[in-house]
C-alpha cells in the first residue's frame, strides 16, 4: 500500500492506494469519526481483483488538513477536495471513476454524484441513503432535528463550537472512538451534556471480534494528533448547507448505485429514513438504483462489522460496469 498527498482544492488531501496504476480506480470515503484506516480490509480485496483502490483521509482527519474556519467545511468543499483526487490520479478528463462511501462518506458520495456525474461510473453507498437530500433551502435541518429529538441529540451537541471538543477531551480519546465504534443501540444517538453516555472511566469497554486493540489505537493516535474539531464541523455545515444546495432541489441522483444499510444503524431509525429505503421515494431520487440491501443483526460500522461481505457486495456491483 503506498500513501500519497494530493494538493488541491487549496488543501492537502492524504490517500492510501492499492492495486495497479492502471486498473480502474475504486474512491473509498469514510465517514464520522473513522479514516481512510476503515477500509483496511476492502482496500486489499479490491486490489487483488485488478482495481486501484484509493481511500483519502477527508478533509479534517487524519493526515489530511484540517482548516481551522467551520465554514470551510461544506459539501462543496468536501467534494471539491474529491474532484480535485480524481484528477490527480485519472489518466484522461474522461476517465470516470468508481465510489464507495460509508455515513458521512456517503453523504458526500451522493452529492458528488449530484454535482459532477461525469465523474463517476457507479456508486455503493453504505448507511446514509439519499434522504438527505436537497430541500426548501429556508428549512434549517438542524433545528427539525432538535425538534423531533431535544438537544441531547448527537448533531445538536455538535453545533456549539468547542462543547463537544472538550467532553471528549475531558472523556478521553480511547473511551470515546470504543464508545462509538461499538455503539449498537437501534435508536436515535443521544448524547446528555452529564457525560453519562460515555460511562465510568473504571468501566472496560469489550470490542467486537471485528474490531482490535491495534484498530482502537491506531484511530486514537490520528485523532489525538488532528483532534475533532475539523470532523465536527461537517455537522455544523448541515444548515448551510441545505441553503447551498438550493440549485438542486428537486435534482435525481442519475448514477447506477447500490446502497446497502445494516438492521441496527442508528441511522436506520431516524425520523422516516426506514419508510424511505422500503418504500418507493429511494428509487425515484435515485432511477438506477438497485434493491437496497438491509443486513441483519448489523450496526453502523458497516464495512468494519462484515468486511468481506461489504467487499463482495462492492466487487458484485461494480463488476457490470
Amino acid at each position: 500500500m503506498e500513501h500519497h498527498k494530493v494538493r488541491g482544492n487549496g488543501v492537502d488531501i492524504h490517500v492510501a492506494i492499492q492495486g495497479p496504476s492502471d486498473g480502474p480506480i475504486v474512491l473509498l470515503l469514510h465517514g464520522f469519526p473513522e479514516l481512510w484506516y476503515s477500509w483496511r480490509h476492502q482496500i486489499p480485496g479490491l486490489a487483488a481483483r485488478g482495481y486501484r483502490a484509493v481511500a483519502p483521509d477527508l478533509r479534517g482527519y487524519g493526515d489530511s488538513d484540517a482548516p481551522t474556519e467551520i465554514s470551510s467545511y461544506t459539501c462543496f468543499n468536501i467534494v471539491g477536495d474529491m474532484i480535485a483526487v480524481i484528477s490527480a490520479l485519472t489518466s484522461s478528463e474522461d476517465e470516470k471513476v468508481f465510489v464507495v462511501g460509508h455515513d458521512w462518506g456517503a453523504l458526500i458520495a451522493w452529492y458528488l454524484c449530484l454535482f459532477r456525474p461525469d465523474k463517476i461510473r457507479a456508486l455503493v453507498n453504505l448507511s446514509v441513503p439519499f434522504s438527505f437530500r436537497p430541500t426548501d433551502p429556508s428549512v434549517k435541518p438542524v433545528d427539525r432535528l432538535r425538534a423531533f429529538y431535544g438537544d441531547d441529540y448527537y448533531v445538536c451537541r455538535f453545533q456549539e463550537v468547542g462543547d463537544i471538543e472538550a467532553e471528549i477531551a475531558e472523556v478521553g480519546t480511547e473511551r470515546v472512538m470504543k464508545k462509538i465504534l461499538t455503539y449498537r443501540t437501534p435508536a436515535p444517538l443521544n448524547i446528555p451534556k452529564d457525560i453519562s453516555f460515555w460511562g465510568s472511566k473504571d468501566e472496560t469497554i469489550p470490542l467486537p471480534s471485528w474490531l482490535t486493540e491495534e484498530d482502537v489505537a491506531y484511530f486514537v493516535t490520528k485523532f489525538e494528533e488532528k483532534g475533532f474539531s475539523g470532523p465536527v464541523n461537517y455537522y455544523r455545515n448541515f444548515n448551510r448547507n441545505n441553503e447551498l444546495l438550493g440549485p438542486w432541489v428537486g435534482s435525481k441522483i442519475q448514477v447506477p448505485t447500490k446502497f446497502v444499510i445494516g438492521d441496527l444503524d442508528l441511522v436506520y431509525y431516524m425520523h422516516g429514513v426506514k419508510e424511505y429505503i422500503n418504500g418507493p421515494k429511494f428509487k425515484e431520487d435515485v432511477p438506477l438504483l438497485e434493491e437496497p440491501v438491509v443486513m441483519e443483526g448489523v450496526a453502523h460500522f458497516i464495512n468494519q462489522e462484515k468486511p468481506q461481505e461489504i467487499l463482495q457486495i462492492i466487487l458484485d456491483f461494480i463488476s457490470k460496469f
